[in-house]
């Protein structure tokens, strides 16, 4: 197979590229309503040539581009929705969906599989197996990438590349990482029952927002004292409702938040943590307590093999190789990763915000070199090296 002019086609294809992306940012949509984003991707894919699967998703869609010698099945996944956030970047091409944005640059992730899924259909015929294009809904739900593997998506795909602009990295550069890069992600609610009476009396009832204090403290020992300091954890509480006026003491109240964790043996030990700690609470100050815990993707972990894969390609698209910091934010990428091998990488874009700011922008020209290292990582991959 001879070697192909990825950089000189990614460079041309870099513009229309950049209008795709634009485009996409001024007409977001959030989880599970892609419709007219899903449209717009058909469409492109439809004047590329490049044929789309039947697949029993209602947005979302999956693609393929095969070469004439029947191997392996890598693909590419990028993820589509936006988020409920109102823009505040005064660009010119900003959302015209108020309350929606692409806060996160999915948007970007979009515009650089499809630009990869061009290049690699102008070497169709030298291709040694299939490539497939993942357009994921609902990322930000954490629930897409599991829809995406229902729907057969997945069958016969042997090795997986993902990845996320990040915004705290220079353009021109990638962070690749073997092993964990992003945390599981879990979330909680604790109901707290206690009775109500007036504040002036409070020996009349049973007080829930002292409880809720007490739980709120105490949840904060248990990365300090039951995880080990090698380990990483994170507890927050991010939010608390009870009570509606100044002088009555309510008989309820309700914490939410979230537990982020890299190693799984921690990730399974923590809600027994939370149980003994509402335990003794509820013992102590009379209430009635209960959990409810919510189970979401694991922990981003990749591939020793496909990250040195990644290593090779991004250099080959002329991108720096950094070793980023693992993120304690999620990515449903993860469920992939749990039934085939995979490597997810951060592409630096030069952002003046974080993710999921309403000033959140990255730069455009990271997209030559994404695509060129899409291609190339899919390449390599099919050819087993």
């Amino acid at each position: 197979m001879g070697i192909p002019d990825f950089a000189g086609l990614a460079a041309q294809l870099t513009p229309q590229l950049i209008q795709i992306r634009r485009h996409l940012h001024q007409y977001p949509e959030v989880a599970y309503e892609e419709v007219e984003t899903t449209s717009s991707i058909r469409g492109w894919l439809a004047e590329a040539g490049i044929p789309i699967l039947e697949a029993p998703l209602q947005t979302g869609l999956v693609a393929e581009v095969s070469g004439s010698v029947d191997g392996p099945v890598v693909a590419l996944r990028a993820d589509i929705d936006a988020l409920p956030i109102q823009e505040e970047t005064g660009l010119p091409y900003a959302s015209r969906i108020p309350g929606k944005m692409h806060a996160c640059g999915h948007d970007f992730h979009t515009a650089a599989v499809l630009g990869a899924a061009y290049l690699l259909k102008t070497q169709e015929k030298q291709l040694k197996g299939t490539v497939r294009f993942i357009f994921q809904p609902a990322e930000e739900k954490g629930t897409g990438a599991k829809r995406i593997i229902e729907s057969g998506a997945l069958e016969g795909v042997q090795a997986i590349f993902g990845l996320h602009n990040k915004p705290d990295l220079k353009t021109g550069t990638v962070g690749i990482l073997p092993g964990p890069l992003m945390a599981a992600v879990d979330g909680f609610d604790i109901e707290i029952e206690g009775i109500g009476t007036h504040a002036a009396i409070p020996e009349a009832g049973v007080d829930p927002i002292v409880a809720a204090a007490q739980i709120v403290s105490s949840l904060q020992t248990i990365v300090s004292r039951n995880i080990s300091p090698l380990h990483n954890a994170v507890v927050s509480v991010t939010s608390i409702h009870g009570g509606s006026t100044w002088n009555v003491i309510p008989d309820k109240v309700v914490l939410g938040g979230t537990v982020r964790t890299f190693q799984e043996e921690v990730r399974a030990k923590i809600p027994e943590h939370f149980r003994r700690i509402i335990e003794g609470v509820t013992a102590a100050y009379g209430t009635k307590t209960s959990l409810s815990w919510f189970e979401g993707p694991p922990a981003v972990r990749n591939d020793e093999r496909l990250s040195r894969l990644s290593v090779e390609a991004a250099k080959k698209a002329g991108l720096a190789v950094v070793v980023p910091v693992p993120s304690p934010a999620g990515e449903d990428f993860a469920y992939y990763q749990s039934a085939i091998p995979g490597s997810f990488v951060f592409i630096g874009t030069s952002g003046t915000h974080e993710w999921h700011h309403p000033g959140f922008t990255l730069d455009d020209q990271a997209l030559q070199q994404t695509v060129h290292y899409l291609a190339e990582a899919a390449l390599a991959a099919l050819e087993g090296r």
